[in-house]
């Protein structure tokens, strides 16, 4: 159990680490492309999720990044 528990804690730690060393991950809409082909033809336009830029914000990220706000407003 005890090796279990050190599994999970050492897991979390090395994905806490890679957010913050690369905090964005290919869009999954689009594949990391920016760009959504039309389902009618060659027609293409950007990606409504990424906004065309086929990167997102992986969710780790965005739970340091709220941390860090609430540590900051707290201590202003």
């Amino acid at each position: 159990m005890g090796v279990l528990i050190l599994a999970a804690v050492i897991a979390t730690l090395c994905y806490a680490l890679g957010c913050w060393l690369w905090p964005f991950g290919a869009c999954r809409k689009c594949s990391g492309t920016g760009t959504r082909r039309s389902p009618f033809g060659r027609a293409f336009g950007l990606c409504r999720r990424c906004h065309g830029d086929g990167r997102r914000l992986r969710v780790g990220r965005r739970i340091i990044n709220s941390l860090r706000e609430m540590h900051g407003k707290g201590t202003r």
